[in-house]
């Protein structure tokens, strides 16, 4: 009896095991990614999942939905949401996602890059609970190294960031616009100026001075060369500051003597040939120099008839001067220089000595020949 029972009692219980068995729905669940087979008594998704110690959050992704009834051969899907960090353009978000990996996160959020923004990590990386995903939104802007200019694409935020991203290094001279730590604008120039200092030796004549030395056995108005006067020769040692090849200042460093400046050396004549002048009068040929002013014959005073009898104004075109006659007799034909040949025949209250006075046809005439000493020659 007590075989006969336990044996009824076995059969009962595989009976209903096998009526269970066979009362299991089978569905197939894929939790993020991994599919498998299960059978359930579950009536709705919820109870599967709970079954399946699977904590369903609201961010999580769930295909039917949780109050759907389950039936045979239903197939679920689950994906677990992540929390992850996005930072573009400085600005960070927090943001729920059941995207797999970074592309598709992007796709998710609509975000579309090109192929001059950066970002990290890579497209292909997993989608990971708490991830940081930086974007750089990549600009146009020109720069210059050394005078070269070039349009590049950038996601440098500072001056010293965009060097570093194009591989440029500053020497010790060189200078950056605008400066370093200076924010880079969209569409913005920054100039890279190359800047050297090289040493400069330069050979630079030196210009000799003229020494003049009165000559009393020299006629008045002449010069003698007594000696040539030589160049001296000196190394001047320059820096030089060259911005992009350019020169930019020049500095004076040393100056080293090669050879001496040798002065020329000249004599002036101080001879004054009037002293030789007879008391007498003049001989032909005599020359000497006068002090010579220019008059009109309209000037105040004239009658325009000249100490001989000439008529000035009506022969303005005559070469005539007014001499003191116990210098010049009247009617000596003489050469005034720069005046041209002339006759004495004229006589004035101010000529007295070694003086002069120029007719001239006009006042303009008078005007621009002035005062000055000229040499005068005796013809007859």
């Amino acid at each position: 009896m007590t075989i006969a029972f336990a044996s009824f009692v076995v059969l009962l219980t595989v009976f209903g095991l096998l009526v269970s068995e066979v009362s299991k729905k089978t569905v197939t669940i894929t939790l993020n990614g991994q599919q498998k087979v299960v059978k359930t008594h579950a009536e709705t998704i919820q109870e599967l999942l709970v079954e399946l110690d699977v904590s369903n959050h609201s961010k999580d992704y769930l295909f039917p939905k949780e109050n759907t009834k389950v039936k045979d051969h239903l197939k679920i899907v689950w994906k677990q949401a992540n929390q992850v960090y996005i930072t573009k353009d400085n600005e960070k978000k927090t943001i729920w996602t059941t995207a797999s990996t970074v592309a598709e996160f992007l796709k998710e959020q609509k975000i579309i890059l090109n192929e001059h923004d950066q970002l990290s990590p890579r497209p292909q990386a997993a989608i990971k609970s708490k991830m940081n995903i930086g974007i750089k939104i990549a600009f146009q802007l020109t720069y210059a190294d050394g005078g070269k200019k070039q349009q590049v694409w950038s996601t440098s935020a500072t001056v010293a960031d965009f060097l570093r991203q194009q591989g440029i290094k500053l020497k010790k001279f060189d200078r950056v616009e605008p400066l370093l730590t200076e924010t880079i604008a969209e569409n913005g120039f920054v100039n890279v100026i190359r800047v050297e200092k090289v040493t400069d030796v330069v050979e630079e004549p030196v210009q000799f001075s003229v020494v003049t030395k009165k000559d009393e056995g020299l006629e008045k108005g002449k010069e003698k060369i007594i000696s040539e006067g030589k160049l001296g020769l000196v190394t001047n040692q320059y820096v030089v500051l060259l911005e992009n090849g350019k020169e930019v200042s020049r500095k004076l460093l040393d100056v080293k003597q090669i050879a001496e400046k040798q002065d020329k050396v000249v004599a002036v004549g101080t001879k004054d040939l009037a002293l030789q002048v007879s008391r007498g009068g003049v001989e032909t040929g005599t020359e000497f120099y006068v002090s010579a002013t220019a008059y009109t014959a309209y000037c105040n005073g004239c009658s325009g008839t000249t100490a001989t009898g000439l008529n000035l104004r009506a022969n303005p075109t005559m070469k005539v001067i007014a001499v003191d006659p116990r210098v010049i007799p009247l009617g000596t034909k003489v050469f005034v220089e720069g005046y041209g040949y002339a006759v004495a025949a004229d006589t004035g209250g101010a000529i007295k000595g070694y003086k002069v006075d120029i007719f001239m046809p006009s006042k303009a005439d008078a005007y621009r020949w002035g005062r000055k000493k000229v040499k005068i020659k005796i013809l007859n």
